[in-house]
């Protein structure tokens, strides 16, 4: 028991450990807790999803991607309830998170004398270094334990900031201020839990891209993340492209039975049911009249091989 105890104790202290040696991960750290991403790389080790699998994910419905991962063994990657800066647009990107927790002294003099050793920049809040961070497509996601007064992660200069270098947004479990002047910037959005004209005060930053929480939501940087007005999807960066053509088709088969149960052809039952081989091949036929696919012909005729009516 004394054994299984002292292991236990070191095992909770490890995180303790690392971040006092490092703000953020080395690539190789990043590389592995995201084993199973076998693509390209960012220079800090986080996976680089495809820009064009970004932009067809933007077409997916929150409830499409969801479903897909709660099949593949994923129950905690969404989280709604949010403010959002500009309600009708849709984000995509990839995560680059931080995490902010309650002011502790002694251990935020730890983190400042450890972005020194890093040659992180000394003037301003460490709140800055994650933006510096930032690469294009990057979504900037944070953790500030929810905190609305005084919690203001950025307000309209780092917005400008943000944008400039992701061309993106944020989505912070905690606060902004300026929600004016950040409505202002052309492109950018964010998905908040409040908003304060108060400044940051008693919080310290203690992570750069490890792994976060985000209300129910588990993050892993570069994660692929789809942000709309129903909610935000943090999607494993190695199910990115299964989850996007699998969600493509069900936007087809749901377009294709839509269409036949306004024409009557079929019944409600029918086409809520495993499919007849009628109605396959009815739809194979009706593929073949569609122009606007929303992917590949060739990706959608190699996915029909394994497909499971």
């Amino acid at each position: 028991m004394k054994k299984c105890f002292l292991a236990i104790c070191c095992i909770m202290a490890m995180p303790v450990l690392l971040h006092a040696q490092q703000i953020s991960p080395t690539p190789d750290q990043i590389k592995k807790i995201t084993p199973e991403w076998t693509g390209e790389r960012f220079p800090d080790g986080r996976p680089k999803v495809p820009d064009a699998l970004l932009e067809r994910l933007e077409k997916i419905s929150v409830e499409e991607a969801w479903g897909y991962l709660r099949n593949k063994g994923y129950h905690n990657q969404f989280e709604n309830d949010w403010i959002t800066i500009q309600d009708d647009r849709v984000m995509t990107g990839r995560a680059l998170t931080a995490q902010f927790m309650p002011l502790r002294p002694d251990v935020n003099d730890v983190v400042k004398e450890i972005g020194k050793e890093e040659d992180r920049v000394q003037s301003g809040g460490t709140n800055s270094w994650p933006i510096d961070e930032l690469q294009e497509k990057d979504i900037y996601v944070a953790d500030s334990y929810g905190k609305i007064v005084d919690g203001t992660l950025i307000g309209d200069n780092l917005g400008n900031a943000i944008y400039a270098k992701s061309q993106r947004g944020v989505i912070f479990y905690g606060s902004v201020r300026d929600m004016a002047g950040l409505s202002e910037i052309d492109g950018f959005n964010g998905w908040i839990k409040g908003h304060d004209p108060s400044y940051i005060q008693q919080m310290m930053l203690t992570t750069i891209n490890y792994p976060i929480r985000i209300g129910r939501a588990s993050v892993v940087p570069g994660d692929a993340v789809l942000a709309n007005k129903y909610g935000v999807i943090f999607i494993p960066s190695h199910l990115l492209a299964d989850l996007v053509i699998n969600s493509e088709f069900v936007m087809l088969r749901d377009k294709f039975g839509i269409q036949r149960l306004k024409e009557g052809k079929y019944s409600p039952g029918e086409i809520d049911s495993r499919w007849s081989e009628t109605i396959v091949q009815d739809f194979l036929q009706w593929i073949n009249t569609q122009t606007d696919l929303p992917m590949s012909r060739q990706e959608l005729d190699e996915f029909l091989k394994e497909r499971n009516w």
